[in-house]
């Protein structure tokens, strides 16, 4: 397993690098249950969401059998109750001797998922078994996932220490280091823009004139000039992408402050690609004199639509 490719519907078809085997004692599984905590919106606080149905996909699940999900919203302010926890367990059928356990179980998950500004606690499988020739007829939370708040990263560093990078897009960690909002797609266009929405409009109207963005970034509405640079090392990192569309509505952010981060990045990373650029509001002439100064071969576009038909031409 180490050093081979795990490919499954998390990772996708390119797979996760095997770097480290985890080798844990044996159990003797009779039976398994899915249990997690959630946040919910609908609720405006965590969840319980629970079946008797578990070691499988618990999307599947709620598809075809929906009867089978048990939900329990718990109240942010107490906390899981006793009664909740035991309601919880005679739902699950742990009865008898297991049913105490199990409660004890939910209620430690719960103060997990409390204590650690997680947004996810999911146990699949929570199962009964034993350990061969060990102890009988526990209740075991056999396989875990967990996300945490990254808002609560200052209040939970002992977690958020153990982050493995490694694991992750290069981009993405990129991207998160420099502040910027990346998300990586299939396309060839890469898109760098101001605002989420503008973003999204953006993409949405490459796709529109028959292109496919590689791409969401938002340099958000104070951007620096070292953080356009970043954000095209992290567009032209892409071995897809074969040509680059900003699109920057000066509001906070200044057009000059822009161009004079296209203009250095263009030239750090030798870009060689078509780069075409529409920039509009505030210090627009100032930013586009910078652009035309700059002897960069640079594709100006008058709007948004203009800006998205060069793109989809240029590729």
């Amino acid at each position: 397993m180490l050093g081979a490719k795990l490919v499954t519907k998390q990772t996708g078809p390119e797979g996760q690098l095997c770097a480290k085997v985890l080798v844990n004692e044996g159990i003797d599984i009779k039976r398994e249950c899915y249990f997690a905590i959630l946040l919910d919106r609908a609720h405006g606080g965590p969840v319980v969401v629970a079946s008797t149905q578990g070691g499988m996909d618990i999307e599947e699940v709620a598809e075809k059998t929906p009867e089978a999900i048990i939900t329990m919203p718990i109240d942010i302010n107490v906390g899981m109750t006793d009664a909740q926890a035991e309601e919880l367990a005679a739902k699950l059928e742990f009865t008898g001797a297991l049913a105490a356990p199990a409660a004890t179980q939910f209620k430690a998950l719960y103060k997990l998922f409390d204590g650690t500004d997680a947004t996810q606690v999911e146990i699949n499988p929570l199962a009964h078994g034993s350990v061969p020739g060990g102890v009988q007829d526990v209740v075991f939370a056999v396989d875990a996932k967990l996300n945490f708040d990254d808002s609560a990263a200052f209040r939970q560093k002992e977690i958020f220490d153990l982050r493995d990078k490694s694991m992750e897009d290069p981009r993405d960690v990129r991207a998160e280091e420099a502040d910027l909002n990346y998300i990586g797609l299939d396309g060839n266009i890469g898109c760098m823009v101001n605002g989420a929405g503008l973003a999204m409009a953006t993409m949405d109207i490459i796709k529109l004139h028959g292109g496919d963005p590689a791409n969401f970034l938002d340099v958000g509405g104070g951007a620096t000039t070292h953080q356009v640079v970043e954000a095209f090392k992290i567009l032209t990192s892409d071995d897809k992408v074969k040509a680059l569309l900003v699109n920057i509505f000066g509001g906070i952010m200044r057009c000059d402050t822009i161009a004079q981060g296209i203009v250095e990045a263009a030239n750090e990373v030798g870009l060689t690609m078509p780069l075409i650029v529409r920039l509009e509001g505030t210090n627009v002439e100032l930013g586009k004199k910078i652009l035309a100064d700059s002897g960069l071969n640079i594709i100006a576009a008058d709007d948004l639509d203009d800006a998205a038909k060069k793109a989809v031409a240029s590729v």
